[in-house]
Formats: structure tokens, sequence, C-alpha cells
């Protein structure tokens, strides 16, 4: 790591704030060129043990830019996680207060719950798909509070990977019930047609995030642990919604999701 303690703490607690105010702060970046991923990763721990110590209950991990259509938008081209707490988790049919949050994006993803610990170095899809209890259908709330032009992966990465919340659908199947890579999504705002995809955007299996985290968390002595929500990443580009906007995703086999902006 390149970056001190207090600064670290000091971005976090920027983050902190501009969460609370749902604004934006300067790009880290462009404040502090020679941060590195370890530094970025370092601002989010401090700024996830201070949600938990204030009484957030963690429930699990998101990954992000695991796909070529979320790399290509980007312009980010390695994946990242970040965390996710209990209070973000919204059931399908919700409505959800723009004013919780800086910006509002909406990725289409699958969601997988783990039924027994998973742990690198050499965590493999096989041993992923083993560890998973079930699939779920999950829309992802995206939330930047790094403004959004010019930011690399060391501004997102500190930012929780710019997660906000996820929305739940309903149809739960497991591994062996379908096969994962061709589930799709057709993503509509409003009645119109956005965005369309295959989960095999994501690394070709969405579980092989599931994998490739597992062996990333090793690096930090930590594994994932059973009944951890591990939301894989996204296999369509991001779709922009506002106040008023209605949301439904169709996943064919697996159902749909929808939500209200409110």
């Amino acid at each position: 790591m390149t970056l001190h303690s207090d600064e670290i703490a000091a971005i976090a607690d920027e983050l902190a704030a501009a969460d609370r105010a749902h604004g934006v702060i300067p790009r880290i970046t462009a404040r502090f060129p020679e941060a590195t991923i370890e530094d970025s990763y370092a601002i989010q721990g401090v700024w996830r043990d201070a949600n938990i110590a204030a009484g957030r209950t963690l429930v699990g991990r998101k990954i992000g830019l695991t796909s070529k259509a979320m790399q290509d938008a980007t312009g980010i081209t390695e994946p990242d996680y970040g965390v996710m707490f209990d209070d973000t988790v919204y059931p399908s049919g919700s409505d959800i207060p723009v004013e919780h949050f800086s910006n509002v994006r909406i990725e289409v993803e699958l969601a997988f719950v783990l039924k027994v610990p998973l742990e690198g170095p050499d965590c493999t899809l096989e041993d992923a798909l083993a560890a998973i209890d079930y699939a779920v259908p999950a829309l992802e709330i995206l939330n930047s509070h790094i403004e959004l032009e010019g930011r690399t992966i060391i501004d997102t990465i500190a930012d929780n990977a710019a997660y906000g919340a996820m929305v739940l659908g309903e149809v739960r199947k497991r591994p062996d019930e379908i096969d994962l890579r061709w589930v799709p999504g057709l993503l509509y705002r409003n009645g119109e047609i956005t965005e369309t995809g295959v989960a095999a955007g994501v690394l070709d299996h969405p579980a092989r995030g599931v994998a490739w985290l597992a062996n990333k968390f090793h690096q930090h002595g930590a594994r994932l642990e059973a009944g951890e929500i591990i939301l894989a990443g996204s296999f369509t580009r991001p779709m922009w919604v506002s106040r008023g906007d209605e949301v439904l995703c169709d996943y064919g086999p697996m159902g749909t999701i929808s939500c209200r902006f409110v």
C-alpha cells in the first residue's frame, strides 16, 4: 500500500458522509495518483467495519466487472468485489426510494447462496457449484459516491464496488436443476426493452465469479461463509433509471423481477 492509514481513514469517512448525503466526492485517483488496488480495498474495509460497528449486518458479497459488457461500459478490465448489508436487499415488487441513492443504474445478474464455506487458493468452478445451495435472479442497483467521469478500478473498489442495493427474485434453482450459462435476461424500463443478455456473459459461467472471489479472499486470509449471498456480476450493460420508472426483468425459466423507483 502507498497511502498512510490516516489518509485511508479520511477517505473512508468522506465516502460515509457522501453516502449519508447521497452525494459524490472527487475521484480518489485524481487526488492520490499513487493509490493502489490494495489501498482501495483498505479504504473499503475501513468503511465496512465502521458500518458493522454501527449495527448493520453483512449478508453477502457482490462481484463486479465480470462480463465483457460491463468492462466495455466502464473501461475497467478486471473484476472487483464489495459487501452487501441486510438493509440493502429488496424483494421483487418493491417501491424503491430514489433519494436513497446518489445515482441509479440497474444491472441484470444471478445471485448464489452458499450451503457450505468456500475457500481458496485453488477453488474451481466445480468447487463453487458444489458449495452453492441455489441460484436466484437478482437486479443490482448501482450507486456511486465518487464522480463517474474518469474513475478507475481503484476509485470503484474504494466505493464498495459501486454497490447500492439488490432486488431478489422468487425462483430458486439448484445448480443441477438448470443450465446456468443459458439463463436469459430481458431488461425493460417502462415497458420498453433496453438490454438483453445471457448469464454465460459472466466469465463463461456465472458461478465462475464465485470461485474467483473465494481465491481472492484467500489472499486476504478469509473465506466465503455458508449462508452468504454472492451477487455474481452483470451480463448486461447498466441501465439508468429515474424517479417514476418501472423496471421489469424476464429471466425465462427463473421468472421475473419487478420494481418501481419512487
